[in-house]
C-alpha cells in the first residue's frame, strides 16, 4: 500500500472506530509498527490532531474536529467521486445514490474557480448514461488489474497508452492511442481515444485490453469528443 493511500486509510480507521491501538493499525494498513509510527507522524505534520497514550497497547484516537480543517480534496479526487456517483446513478440499482449525488455537489460548489475550471475541463471528458438493451454483454470478462492506473496515469497526464486489444470479432491487434475521454455504461466503459494511426477516434471496451503500457515520453492535447444524442459529459452545479 502507497503511502498517501496507506495515510489515509490510517485517518478512516481512527474515525470509524474512535480510538484503537498501533497493532491494530498496523494490521489495518498492513504496515510495521515504525511505519505507522512515521505515518501518524506525518498527518500530525499535516495538521491532523491525533492523540497517543504511552503503554502497552499504544492506544491511538483521532479529534474529529481537525479532519473538518484539514481534509483538502484534489480535483481528481472530485473528478473521480463524481465519475462513481454518475455510474450509480446511471445503474439505477445503488441505495443512496441520490444523497451522495447531492454530496458531490456541495462539494464542486466549495471549489475555488482555479479548481473549479480544472475540474470541467475534466467533466469534458467524462460521459456517463445506461447501456442500451440490445448491447451484448454476453461475452463480458475481468478487466487486467494492470488497465486502471495505467489509464489513470496516462489520461490525468495527457501521455499516450499501449496495449492490445481484441475486438468483437477474436481479432488482436497492437494499439497506441490518445485517452480523450471515458464512455461508462455500467457495467460496461469504454476508453474514447484518438487513435493518430487512424486519423480518427475509436471505442475501446476496457474488458478487452491487456498489457497495458504509459508512453512517459510523449504528450497529447486534448481533443472534442462529440457522442450519439442521448450522450452527455457529466455536469454538476
Amino acid at each position: 500500500m502507497k503511502q498517501r493511500a496507506r495515510q489515509d486509510a490510517i485517518v478512516r480507521t481512527l474515525r470509524r472506530r474512535g480510538s484503537t491501538t498501533l497493532a491494530a493499525l498496523g494490521e489495518e494498513v498492513d504496515a510495521s509498527r515504525s511505519t505507522v509510527l512515521r505515518d501518524l507522524s506525518a498527518l500530525r505534520d499535516a495538521g491532523y490532531v491525533i492523540h497517543a497514550e504511552q503503554g502497552r497497547g499504544g492506544g491511538v484516537s483521532l479529534d474529529p474536529s481537525s479532519v473538518q480543517t484539514t481534509a483538502r480534496l484534489s480535483v481528481a479526487e472530485v473528478f473521480a467521486l463524481i465519475m462513481g456517483v454518475a455510474s450509480m446513478r446511471a445503474a439505477g440499482v445503488m441505495p443512496f445514490s441520490s444523497l451522495a449525488d447531492s454530496g458531490v455537489t456541495k462539494i464542486e460548489k466549495a471549489l475555488p474557480p482555479d479548481k473549479l475550471r480544472e475540474l470541467r475541463r475534466m467533466l469534458d471528458r467524462l460521459y456517463v448514461g445506461p447501456l442500451a438493451p440490445q448491447v451484448d454483454i454476453s461475452d463480458l470478462k475481468e478487466m487486467v488489474p494492470e488497465l486502471l492506473p495505467a489509464f489513470e496515469a496516462a489520461f490525468l497526464g495527457q501521455r499516450r497508452l499501449r496495449f492490445q486489444y481484441c475486438d468483437a470479432k477474436g481479432a488482436w491487434t497492437s494499439r497506441e492511442i490518445e485517452p480523450q475521454a471515458m464512455l461508462v455504461l455500467p457495467p460496461l466503459w469504454y476508453l474514447v481515444a484518438w487513435d493518430p494511426s487512424r486519423n480518427d477516434f475509436r471505442h475501446f471496451r476496457a474488458d478487452r485490453i491487456s498489457a497495458p503500457e504509459v508512453i512517459e515520453t510523449t504528450r497529447f492535447r486534448p481533443r472534442n469528443v462529440t457522442f450519439a444524442a442521448g450522450v452527455r459529459p457529466i455536469r454538476y452545479a
